[in-house]
């Protein structure tokens, strides 16, 4: 008896593991094996034509944050590279921010909706998912650009007497980022929205709470988790966001990910392309595992 239960369980381990054989290989070669290649190609020497010449260095991570002097040898910090840095960061905690402060109301607003209407209100949220990026960035475009529809109106109802520039700046790769991580922000408030007590909240006023204690005290605490994420969701692409800030910046205001793609193309630089990669998914990493953390937290708090 004790023999036959082994042997059916090994053969239950074997077929389970040739289940998941296919998904495990898809993974080893889609996600590990690039990203594999792309922490070898970090301590690999840059050729002279772009691609790499199979020799150890360690120069590609040396300059993601510091540069020699081409005539004194001289050591200093990569001032643009860390400038970039800076940028993206701090570009995509505020764009974290705008979408937080747009996307909690509107999150609010339609898990008060009757049911019915609710499914109604998510469609529209979700309808931008449904046109590709690129297309959604152009139309951003075409509002704020100097010819756009916004500077059109302005000059029109004599508001200003010449266009604003508002393209080709930090505003309007922000506008740009908000406008197409807003429902990566809404979808995941929503949902913690929904299966809040909204009698939690009558109780607030009936003790003669104001609206605002009501949502710092009651609402923002229970819907915390759905926020997390959803910040996470959104400051994590916003970091490495390409097309938007190369549409909306107009390669004025370089981000993370102009600066890799920039590498790997113009500048031939493949192993610092590689680095640079690596060094913006240690920050991805950061703030995943601060994302973690605090939800453990929340959990225990609430456990």
């Amino acid at each position: 008896m004790v023999d036959s239960s082994l042997s059916a369980e090994k053969r239950a381990a074997r077929t389970r593991w040739m289940l998941l054989a296919p998904a495990l290989i898809i993974l080893l070669f889609a996600a590990s094996g690039p990203l594999l290649i792309t922490v070898i190609y970090s301590f690999l020497t840059a050729g002279d034509y772009g691609g790499v010449e199979w020799q150890f260095s360690t120069e590609a991570w040396f300059n993601v944050f510091a540069q020699r002097d081409i005539f004194e040898g001289t050591l200093g910090w990569s001032d643009a590279h860390l400038s970039i840095f800076w940028r993206s960061v701090k570009l995509s905690l505020i764009t974290t921010l705008a979408c937080l402060f747009f996307g909690v109301p509107t999150a609010y607003f339609i898990a008060t909706r009757p049911k019915k209407q609710r499914d109604l209100w998510m469609l529209l949220i979700i309808i931008p998912f449904w046109t590709n990026l690129l297309i959604r960035t152009f139309a951003i475009l075409e509002l704020i650009r100097n010819e756009g529809t916004i500077n059109t109106i302005l000059l029109w109802t004599g508001v200003i007497d010449a266009p604003i520039q508002m393209l080709y700046t930090e505003f309007s790769i922000i506008l740009g980022m908000v406008y197409v991580y807003l429902p990566l922000m809404v979808l995941p408030v929503y949902a913690s929205m929904e299966r809040l007590d909204f009698s939690l909240i009558e109780a607030g006023y009936d003790l003669y709470a104001t609206r605002f204690k009501v949502l710092r005290r009651v609402i923002l605490p229970l819907v915390k988790p759905g926020i997390i994420a959803g910040s996470i969701l959104v400051f994590v692409p916003s970091l490495g966001a390409y097309v938007t800030p190369r549409v909306m910046g107009g390669g004025n205001q370089l981000m993370i990910g102009n600066l890799i793609e920039l590498q790997f193309g113009q500048g031939r630089n493949w192993p610092l392309g590689a680095a640079l990669s690596m060094t913006l998914l240690a920050i991805v990493m950061v703030a995943l595992i601060v994302y973690v953390r605090a939800a453990g937290n929340e959990e225990t708090r609430h456990g």
